[in-house]
């Protein structure tokens, strides 16, 4: 069984987007979390405020995700940051990956995929 006592980073630069991964893990039990709206937010907020999982939107103003992941990678070798987005070119998903994303999600996603991969990561920890 996977604590539901996790700080969750959601970095997306759509409101409902963001909205739409906090219900999905607020109705699994989930409530500790961080919204960034913008990479280098993300970044920011992560330095300030360590999370046990990052959700990182793709494009996004500032800092894009890739660059995010890098920067969050670099500060914290750990990290357990899952891409979210809408544009999954096999080309942005290995930069993800090689930047050292865990797993990709595309959007739409269902409840299912977010809550797999999640305890999934959080198992392999």
């Amino acid at each position: 069984m996977i604590s539901r006592d996790l700080k969750i980073l959601i970095a997306d630069d759509s409101i409902l987007a963001r909205k739409q991964l906090k219900d999905v893990l607020l109705t699994a039990g989930y409530n500790d979390f961080i919204e960034a709206k913008d990479g280098k937010e993300a970044i920011n907020f992560y330095k300030q405020d360590k999370a046990d999982i990052v959700f990182l939107d793709i494009v996004m103003p500032q800092v894009d995700g890739i660059e995010a992941v890098k920067q969050i990678r670099a500060y914290d070798e750990n990290a357990n940051i899952v891409m979210v987005s809408s544009v999954g070119t096999q080309g942005q998903i290995r930069s993800a990956i090689e930047a050292g994303a865990k797993d990709f999600i595309q959007k739409p996603f269902v409840s299912n995929q977010i809550l797999t991969v999640l305890n999934n990561i959080m198992k392999g920890n």
